[in-house]
Formats: C-alpha cells, structure tokens, sequence
C-alpha cells in the first residue's frame, strides 16, 4: 500500500435562502390604483411599486393644514391681547387674574399650534404612504392583487420581495456529526468562520456551482424536536442561477489526510463492526491484521491505523487463506488475465493446489487528492 494525500467530503442536503425576504404591505388602507412593475421583474431601491388611491388622504392633508392655519391665526390673536395685557398690568390697569388667563391662553395656543402642525405631518405621512416603493434591490414575486383590489393597511400581502446576490444556502448537522467535527476541531463549530474551509455545492442536475460559499452562521443551540444543528453558509450569486428554496446539496470538506493509506474494499473484512486485511508477510505467509478504516474513496477504504506503507494486502483469494499458512501472491497490477471460461478466483486455485495462488496489491503511484465517502 502507498501513500497518497486524500480529502473526505460530507454532503448534506441543503436549501438556499435569499437574505432579504420582505413582505411588501401597505401602511394604509385604500382601492388599488395601479401597479408600476411587471412580475418577477427586478427592482432598485425606492422604485415605485405600487400605487394606492391617494384622493381621501389628500382632503385630510388640506383639512390638516386648514386647522394648522386656523391654530396659528388664534395663537397670533393670544400673543397680541398677552403684549397689551403686559402693559395693563404694568399700570394696574387690569387684575392679576386676567392676566394670568392672558398668559395661559397663549400657551394653549402655542401647544394646539404645534399638535396640527404634527397632524399635518401624520397626514403628509399617509399620503407618501400611497405610493409603496422598494425598500431595498432584489427581484419581485408575482404580485398578489390587481389594480381595483381593496388594501387593508398592515394586513393585506401585495408581494415578496427577494434579494439575489449573495444568496444563503441552510442545512443541518446531526448531533452524531457535531460531535464528530467538534471533536476533530477542538472548538465548537463557527467559533472562528474565517478559518472554516470552502463549502462546494451540487445542483439538482448534478453540476457543480461555480462559486464556493462562506461559512456564515451556526446556530446557538440543537432542535430538540430532530435533535440536529443548523448551518447557514452565504454563496455569490452574481449571475442568479440559485433562487430562493432550491434544494441544491453542500459538499463540505470535513477530513484530510497527506498520507491516506487506501486498501480495495474486497479486500476489507467485516465482522461486527471490526475491520481486518489479511497482510502478506516476507516469508510469503498470511497474517491477519485489524485496521481502523472510517471513511472511503471510490471503491477503496481510507486505512488510518493498521498498515503501513509499502505492505502488501489480499485483494482475491482471502476466502481461500487462512491466518499463517503459505502463499503465492501475484501483484494486482501484473495479474494474467483469466482463461474465458474460468473465474481468477479458480485460475489462482489451480496454480498450486498447495500453496494457494492470492492476488496481492502492493505500492501504488501517489495519486492527486480525491473525493471520498463516508
């Protein structure tokens, strides 16, 4: 067995989230006068989006500055009966009391002066309200009502906002694989995100997205009702290929090791969990051997304890050996191909009916990192 650098990946299943979703309602109540963008069409902020019958707001702006105006009117009448009063009183012209009413009177004024000037805001306000704009960039929904539909303010939907670029991409980790990464990082995960590796996805159809994505979010604390963890990861979306609730798949790169040991899986046996190679000697005798193999590449297991380099391992025949006894191993590499009516396993029996013919696989040539299952 040789040596190679290999990288494991976990793939979970995840759905992209656009980071700004806003629900577009209304502040006021009204008919629909119009609606100033195609559906699904992309939007700036402030673009005019749709307008509200703005006429009953307008009467109560004009009836809001007739009362400001009156309000003033009354406070400049107050101020001037105060100024003569101020120099009746001087003379003791007029009593205390009506002087005090004088000053009182003013004030009232000034206040009731400054509650319709904040009317006429409110009503200023309500009217801007009929015109909803975009609060912010992103790509319209279809719209939910139609020109002549009745607004609740607050309570009626008329669209969904959506952002695009970049777009958030959700999954979940199980409490097992939590427990796994954080044991291996010796942190909890998302403490230090700058440092955590690229996440790759993998479209429905199987493409792989151009754009890697950043660790973004973790949360605080597992669902207790499915016992997982949520991972949010934030990906460039210039170009709008992911739209908001696209089921895609998030290949995260959870182990990497420079000098994985490989072994073919037939040449791995199982026996309650336990996993074990018969290994060829120099004396070409069997000897059986248990390995710590997690994770695999193809059709090969990653060995992370047990072999070392350069031992040779049965790959065909293993039913055949038994621990200690001689064999004949021929490197997998340079097997003779099979007669057309006989097996390998049957060709290396007839070999030498004592001494059990085994293909072994020996070094091979370090290959470039790979992509490996769990």
């Amino acid at each position: 067995m040789a040596a190679a650098p290999v990288t494991v990946y976990h793939e979970y299943v995840g759905q992209t989230l656009a980071p700004s979703t806003i629900e577009v309602r209304a502040q006021v109540t009204g008919l629909l006068e119009r609606q100033a963008f195609a559906d699904g069409a992309r939007v700036n902020r402030g673009d005019l989006l749709y307008v509200i019958d703005p006429r009953p707001y307008l009467s109560q702006l004009d009836q809001a500055r007739a009362n400001l105006a009156q309000a003033q009117a009354n406070l400049a009448n107050a101020q001037r009966t105060l100024q003569r009063y101020e120099r009746l009183i001087a003379q003791h012209a007029v009593s205390q009391q009506d002087y005090d009413t004088a000053v009182a009177q003013e004030k009232a004024n000034r206040a009731n002066v400054d509650a319709q000037r904040a009317l006429v805001r409110d009503a200023e306000l309500n009217v801007g309200y009929t015109r909803l704009r975009a609060p912010a960039d992103g790509f319209m929904s279809n719209s939910l009502v139609r020109p002549g539909s009745l607004i609740t303010a607050q309570q009626t939907l008329l669209d969904t906002l959506y952002s695009s670029d970049p777009m958030w991409v959700t999954f979940t980790l199980s409490e097992d694989r939590f427990l796994e990464v954080q044991k291996r990082l010796q942190r909890a995960p998302g403490e230090q995100p700058d440092q955590a590796p690229p996440f790759h996805i993998r479209l429905a159809d199987g493409t792989e997205y151009s754009f890697p994505g950043k660790l973004n979010f973790v949360d605080a604390a597992l669902d207790q009702r499915s016992g997982t963890l949520q991972v949010r990861v934030s990906v460039p979306n210039p170009q709008r290929v992911l739209r908001p609730n696209l089921f895609v798949r998030v290949v995260v790169p959870s182990y990497q090791n420079p000098n994985a040991i490989r072994v073919p899986q037939q040449a791995v046996q199982e026996l309650q969990g336990l996993k074990s190679v018969y290994v060829v000697t120099a004396d070409n005798t069997a000897q059986i051997r248990q390995i710590a193999a997690d994770y695999r590449t193809g059709s090969d297991w990653l060995v992370q304890s047990g072999l070392q380099p350069g031992e040779m391992v049965v790959v065909e025949g293993g039913s055949k050996v038994k621990p200690g006894a001689p064999i004949k191993p021929v490197l997998a590499q340079q097997q003779p191909p099979a007669a057309p009516t006989q097996s390998p396993a049957a060709t290396a029996a007839q070999a030498s009916p004592q001494t059990p013919a085994t293909t072994a696989s020996t070094l091979r040539p370090a290959a470039p990192p790979e992509t490996a299952t769990r």
